[in-house]
C-alpha cells in the first residue's frame, strides 16, 4: 500500500540542505512500511536496524563517529555503506534514546549519507533525557493513518482516486460517481485508515476479519501503556482510552470519563494519550488573526481520536450500520464525520508541521454556538463545519462570519459540490456576503487546494 507521503521523503532525498530525518507518528500507522518501500524504491540497498528487537545494536554507535560506525555495520550485516545509494535506517530509535544524540555527527561528519529514524514514542524519550538533542541538525515528518486517496488506490480504485485529485471547483461531478465516492466514504469510515487493520479488509472483504484486526489491534496499544513510564497508573490510561472514542466531537469535560476520578488524573492520563500520538486535543481558538494558536483557551478543547475505523470498531459500529444510515452525517450523531473530516485535517499541513487543528466556540456563558474546526491558510482564517444536506440554518457559521476577519467558509457534507455567495445576516459587520463552499466528504484530502484556488 503505496503511502502519498514517499513524495515527501524523495524530496528529502534530492534536498541539498538534507539533515538526517526523524519520522515521528502513533503505533502501527504504516512508518516502518512506509520507510523500507521509499529505500526498496529509491536505493540500492538499506540498512535497516530495530532497537526493539535488537537492543544490543545500540553498542555499535557508541564511539559516536559515523565512519567508524559505518564499518561496524558493513561487518555486522555483510553489506556495504555507500553514501548516495544506501539508505540507513533506524526503527524504534525510542528503546535507544541516546542515539539522537548521534544523528548530529552523521550531519556534521557525513551528511552525504541518507539517514533516517523512526518512533512511536518518541515525546517519553524527549520529555526525559539526559543526552544533548541535536538541535538544528535533524529533522522531523510526521505521519497519521492512511487518508481515504490512499485507501482507494490500496482498494484497487485509483481512477477514483485520480478523480478526486484533478477535481476543480466547477467541475461536473455525475451522480452516480458521486454515489460510488460516498459509498467508499462509508467503507473507509467502517475500516479506517490503519493499513493492518484495511489490509486484512482488502483480503477477504470480509468486516469480520476487518474488526477481529481492530479490536487485537486496540488492545495492543492498551498493552504499551507499561512503555510509558510510572508516571501514572496504568488503569488511568485504560480508563481515559476506552472513553475517548465515545466522546469525539463534544466538548471534553473529566467528569464525562469518571465521577470517581479527580480531574487532576484524567487530565495527565490525556496528555500522556495525546502524547503518544493516540489522541488530539483540538482546542478553542479566538480566532481574531493568525497564527491561531496566539490565542488559543486550552481549557476549552475536544478530542479526537487516533483514527475513524479504531474509533467505530470502540464504538460497536459496524459496516452495516454505516450502509443502514444512508447519510454518513448521521452514524453516531455525526460524531463519525467529525472524526473522518478532523484526523485528515490533522495532517493536511506538510509533514515537518507538528499536527494541530482548533475549533471556534463563543464566548459566552448564555451561546451555544460552536463552529466545528477552523484552519488558517495562509494569512486567512477559515471555519469549517460537518453538516448535512444542502439547507440548514448555520447559525454559528453565520454568527462567526459576522464576528471574525474570515470570507470564506467550508461545509463538508453527503452532497454534490456547491459554491455559493451567502448573506451575512449579523451586525458587526458591513461586508454584505461570505462565500460558502459545500464539499462531499470524498474531497477531505484536495479541502487545502481547493479553498486556496
Amino acid at each position: 500500500m503505496q503511502r502519498d507521503r514517499i513524495t515527501e521523503l524523495v524530496r528529502w532525498k534530492d534536498s541539498p540542505d538534507r539533515k538526517p530525518l526523524v519520522m515521528r507518528g502513533a503505533r502501527q500507522v504504516g512508518k516502518t512500511y512506509l520507510i523500507q518501500d521509499f529505500g526498496k524504491r529509491y536505493f540500492e540497498n538499506t540498512v535497516y536496524l530495530n532497537f526493539e528487537k535488537q537492543p544490543e545494536m545500540a553498542s555499535l554507535f557508541v564511539s559516536k563517529s559515523p565512519e567508524k560506525i559505518c564499518r561496524l555495520l558493513e561487518l555486522q550485516f555483510n553489506t556495504t555503506v555507500r553514501p548516495g545509494r544506501t539508505l540507513l535506517f533506524l526503527d524504534e530509535i525510542q528503546a535507544a534514546g541516546e542515539l539522537l544524540e548521534v544523528l548530529r555527527y552523521f550531519h556534521e561528519e557525513k551528511p552525504s549519507l541518507h539517514v533516517v529514524a523512526a518512533g512511536s514514542l518518541l515525546e517519553f524519550v524527549l520529555s526525559d533525557h539526559t543526552f544533548s538533542m541535536p538541535v538544528g541538525r535533524i529533522e522531523y515528518h510526521h505521519l497519521g493513518p492512511m487518508t481515504f486517496e490512499e485507501y482507494l488506490c490500496a482498494a484497487g480504485h485509483s481512477q477514483f482516486a485520480e478523480f478526486v485529485r484533478s477535481y476543480s471547483l466547477g467541475d461536473e461531478v455525475p451522480p452516480p460517481v458521486h454515489s460510488l465516492l460516498m459509498e467508499h466514504v462509508r467503507t473507509f469510515c467502517a475500516v479506517g485508515g490503519m493499513p493492518a487493520v484495511t489490509a486484512a479488509w482488502l483480503r477477504r472483504l470480509s468486516f469480520g476479519d476487518c474488526d477481529a484486526v481492530k479490536q487485537s489491534l486496540l488492545s495492543t496499544l492498551e498493552d504499551d501503556f507499561g512503555k510509558y513510564g510510572t508516571r501514572l497508573a496504568r488503569e488511568h490510561l485504560v480508563k481515559v482510552f476506552r472513553k475517548l472514542p465515545l466522546l469525539v466531537s463534544q466538548r471534553f469535560k473529566y467528569v464525562h470519563v469518571s465521577h470517581d476520578e479527580r480531574a487532576r488524573t484524567i487530565r495527565s492520563a490525556l496528555d500522556l494519550l495525546c502524547d503518544a500520538r493516540l489522541s488530539f486535543r483540538v482546542c478553542h481558538a479566538s480566532c481574531n488573526g493568525i497564527p491561531l494558536r496566539a490565542e488559543v483557551k486550552e481549557e476549552i478543547f475536544k478530542a479526537l481520536f487516533l483514527d475513524v475505523g479504531l474509533m467505530a470498531g470502540a464504538c460497536g459500529l459496524s459496516l452495516l450500520d454505516f450502509e443502514n444510515a444512508g447519510d454518513l452525517i448521521l452514524v453516531n450523531q455525526g460524531a463519525v464525520s467529525e472524526q473522518f473530516v478532523g484526523q485528515h485535517l490533522l495532517h493536511s499541513q506538510p509533514p515537518y508541521k507538528p499536527p494541530e487543528l482548533y475549533h471556534w466556540v463563543r464566548e459566552k456563558s448564555s451561546s451555544s454556538a460552536e463552529v466545528d474546526y477552523v484552519v488558517a491558510l495562509g494569512a486567512s482564517i477559515v471555519p469549517i463545519e460537518v453538516k448535512a444536506g444542502k439547507t440548514g440554518r448555520l447559525r454559528s457559521l453565520q454568527l462567526f462570519m459576522d464576528t471574525k476577519p474570515a470570507t470564506v467558509a467550508v461545509r463538508f457534507n453527503s452532497d454534490l459540490p456547491s459554491v455559493v455567495d451567502s448573506p451575512i445576516l449579523g451586525s458587526h459587520t458591513n461586508r454584505g456576503t461570505y462565500r460558502l463552499i459545500s464539499l462531499p466528504f470524498y474531497l477531505i484530502g484536495q479541502f487545502r487546494r481547493i479553498v486556496a484556488s
